[in-house]
């Protein structure tokens, strides 16, 4: 991975250049968290939706989030849950099958019928936001989400980065399928703050070595919960029910995508960046400015690396709102020399 002496660089560049220069975040990069919109801006518009998505880089989101699941068919489609029922209104149109209303259990032309319906503070309008596409509360799939973003990005010449998430159980066939996509796609490891997300630690591995044998780049992010164990920190990997030590994962992921509680600190912020890995907390849902800057204040301050948030306007704001001073030269030498001192340790990741 070439990431660690990127980041060096960009540490390197925030600390020499002048005091009117960017300012000088916490972070393992030196630069802002990157505000990740979490299933699009479902806070405002129905959650993985191409409306949502494309509000969501509109009001300044660095990377949008697709969950992913495969239809009976075997297509990708952007969609949390393994069920259609709490999102859509697939109880009006279609009869339960198998008990219920899985996602694996429709075809994507059935699934195409359906309307995604707005959860939590979501609604089906946002002022002053029209969406540019047909249909933009339908179920997307995985490749329409990367078509909007990669069109945006050469229309524009932005960076948005994605984020998709391989749900467990862990498949094999699943993670292929999600690489072959990206990677016909331009997501190859060529576009900034993109990641590739699972529970699975073992997925997260198995992607990892997927990759090398792609040539393939992505970051590869392992969720889960902080565990902490005397003065030793892990992340609780819920489909094995294992407590995965940091060194381990280091070994093939780049980043660790966990949740806001448990033993979620500092401290663990510190240990993750001491061996290259970037912090993604989730999920922040602040519904007021006030909120918002209450929320994220300590996580920037603590270095935290990006936010997965329902509300990337309100993220957007607050980091605005408190962005650090910068450092000047003098102060920033000693950061330098530690920095520097870091990255020359930094391992060179080896994959089964």
């Amino acid at each position: 991975m070439t990431r660690p002496f990127a980041t060096a660089a960009a540490l390197v560049v925030a600390l020499i250049a002048p005091a009117h220069a960017a300012p000088v975040y916490a972070t393992l990069s030196g630069e802002a968290p990157l505000v990740i919109a979490h299933r699009g801006a479902s806070g405002y518009l129905p959650e993985h939706t191409l409306a949502g998505y494309e509000l969501a880089i509109k009001m300044g989101a660095d990377v949008v989030e697709p969950d992913l699941q495969q239809t009976a068919d075997g297509v990708l489609v952007a969609i949390h849950d393994a069920t259609l029922i709490r999102t859509t209104n697939v109880a009006d149109l279609f009869e339960p099958r198998n008990g219920g209303y899985r996602v694996a259990d429709f075809t994507l032309a059935e699934i195409k019928t359906l309307t995604a319906l707005p959860t939590r503070t979501a609604s089906t309008s946002y002022p002053g936001y029209t969406p540019s596409m047909a249909d933009p509360f339908r179920v997307p799939t995985f490749e329409e989400v990367m078509a909007l973003v990669k069109a945006h990005n050469q229309a524009t010449g932005d960076t948005v980065g994605i984020y998709p998430e391989a749900k467990t159980p862990n498949s094999f066939a699943m993670n292929a399928k999600i690489l072959e996509q990206m990677q016909a796609y331009g997501f190859d490891g060529s576009v900034p703050n993109t990641f590739i997300q699972t529970f699975s630690h073992e997925g997260a591995r198995q992607l990892a070595g997927m990759q090398d044998i792609l040539a393939m780049d992505n970051a590869i992010a392992a969720l889960g919960y902080v565990i902490k164990t005397g003065d030793a920190y892990g992340v609780y990997d819920a489909t094995t029910q294992t407590v995965s030590a940091l060194d381990d994962l280091a070994g093939f992921a780049d980043g660790l995508g966990v949740n806001l509680g448990y033993d979620l600190d500092a401290g663990f912020i510190e240990a993750a960046h001491a061996l290259g890995l970037a912090v993604h907390g989730w999920t922040f849902r602040p519904t007021t400015p006030e909120a918002a800057e209450a929320q994220f204040l300590p996580w920037i301050e603590a270095g935290m690396d990006g936010f997965f948030t329902d509300y990337p306007a309100l993220a957007v704001g607050a980091l605005d709102a408190l962005a650090p001073s910068q450092v000047p030269l003098p102060a920033g030498l000693p950061l330098l020399a530690a920095g520097l001192g870091a990255f020359a340790v930094v391992r060179r990741r080896t994959r089964a």
